[in-house]
């Protein structure tokens, strides 16, 4: 079965961090929410691109994602527990899976790890939940 998405109703809406992903019903722990897709690449390739949405598959292969066609590109980074869903790689694919269960209208993230977030997020300040809030 080669889907991109699975059967569950995602929103892309505006979210602290510009465009996000949201759950249109609830997601349970566990549940494959969407594959990250996009033109594979190499690691030279992608060196020499740069940018955003390129998704590491292993020291060999990347997936470009830029295309607006890979709806994946929506789910936002949150720090460390703050996150509800994690990526896994599964024979070169990457499908981004709900860790613990997620509601109706709650915004889809994960970790995106140290070398993205030191190099995209860290020099404008990061958005998410576990940043934004204030803490008592």
């Amino acid at each position: 079965m080669n889907t991109k998405t699975s059967a569950l109703k995602l929103d892309v809406k505006k979210s602290a961090a510009g465009l996000g992903l949201f759950a249109g019903e609830p997601i349970k722990k566990g549940a494959k929410i969407i594959e990250y897709v996009g033109e594979k690449i190499s690691a030279d390739e992608a060196n020499k691109r740069g940018g955003k949405y390129l998704f590491e598959i292993n020291s060999k292969w990347t997936i470009d994602g830029t295309t607006r066609k890979n709806t994946a590109r929506y789910v936002n980074h949150a720090c460390g527990k703050a996150a509800n869903c994690e990526a896994e790689n599964k024979g070169g694919r990457i499908f981004i899976i709900a860790k613990k269960n997620i509601g109706a209208g709650d915004e889809l993230t994960y970790d995106y790890g140290s070398e993205y977030f030191d190099e995209h997020i860290k020099p404008h300040g990061c958005r998410c939940v576990s940043c934004t809030s204030p803490r008592s």
